[in-house]
């Protein structure tokens, strides 16, 4: 059984990468999806599409109407969604994506380090599991096909 599992958190880092590696070492059948992670395309897709905006304002809202969509279509389709809040980066789209996720009733881990506990334990209440490392993330999913 093949699950889809919706990677939402920080694009800056290659932390999916080592998700979907360390599936792959214990062969567990899952396929990853996730946001737009080339920062760039994200930013411009409004404008690729629709064209010039006549300023900011404009520009991101043209981004953001299509990059919400593409979030929910793939949200919609995710067996489960993994939410990794790192320490470096704001975190507000990966709050946003756990939110609605946890709004769809979409089996959600959140992966988050010891320093949030504090401002994330809302989110975490309503996560069906909270861990504090990937490799216990590994673990969880794992544990679906024991």
């Amino acid at each position: 059984m093949e699950l889809i599992v919706y990677l939402a958190g920080q694009i800056h880092d290659n932390w999916r990468e080592e998700i979907v590696s360390k599936a792959r070492e214990v062969k567990l059948p899952l396929k990853f999806v996730g946001p737009q992670t080339n920062h760039d395309r994200s930013d411009d897709i409004g404008e690729d599409i629709l064209g010039k905006q006549p300023n900011n304002l404009y520009r991101d809202d043209a981004a953001s109407s299509i990059n919400n969509f593409r979030t929910q279509v793939l949200l919609q389709k995710a067996d489960i969604v993994i939410a990794l809040f790192g320490e470096k980066y704001k975190q507000w789209n990966t709050a946003m994506d756990v939110s609605a996720a946890i709004t769809m009733n979409k089996p959600t881990i959140i992966i988050r380090p010891e320093v949030l506990i504090h401002p994330l334990k809302e989110l975490s209440n309503k996560a069906n599991v909270t861990v504090e490392t990937i490799e216990q993330a590994i673990e969880v999913l794992a544990y679906i096909y024991e």
